[in-house]
């Protein structure tokens, strides 16, 4: 499973909260994007508009103390995922593999195996799972089949980041 990274602890309590305080209170969250154009839409999603400082703290976290690589990549979106309890999202994959997906799992609380959460990924007929561990930064190729699994009793919030080559005009 060695396409997919995972750090841990990646913001300071301060800025991790400031997250999470962020994910649980913006406005702005619609309903209606499709993981899949044949699939049904599921769960919620805010669009971060580039004057937050919620959208600096991520670009800089990534391309300067995580993955400076990223630099030769452009940003082209980032946002929140929101899944109500026993949503059941569907297998997706963000793009071609010259494209890289990063996920950050918000949530303060402990992890609880029996609540689910995790971000699964099929790869070479096996399925394999990342827990949302709070302060959790994972990062992947993102052709890689994936999905989320909502919490059984909260929602499941997750801030997706995606890179792709420059595009050139």
């Amino acid at each position: 499973m060695t396409d997919i990274g995972v750090t841990d602890n990646i913001f300071s309590d301060k800025d991790h909260h400031y997250i999470f305080d962020y994910c649980t209170s913006v406005d702005g969250y619609f309903y209606g994007e499709r993981d899949e154009p044949e699939h049904p839409p599921t769960g919620l999603v805010h669009n971060i508009p580039e004057d937050e400082k919620i959208y600096e703290l991520f670009l800089n976290k990534i391309a300067n103390d995580l993955y400076p690589e990223v630099k030769k990549l452009e940003m082209y979106r980032m946002y929140i995922n929101c899944f109500a309890p026993c949503e059941v999202p569907y297998w997706h994959d963000d793009g071609p593999p010259e494209c890289i997906t990063f996920l950050y799992y918000p949530h303060t609380e402990k992890w609880d195996m029996d609540e689910l959460g995790e971000t699964q990924f099929y790869m070479d007929d096996m399925i394999y799972a990342i827990p949302p561990i709070p302060n959790r930064m994972i990062m992947f190729n993102a052709s890689i089949k994936h999905r989320a699994t909502s919490y059984r009793s909260s929602h499941r919030f997750s801030v997706a980041i995606k890179y792709r080559p420059f595009s050139v005009d």
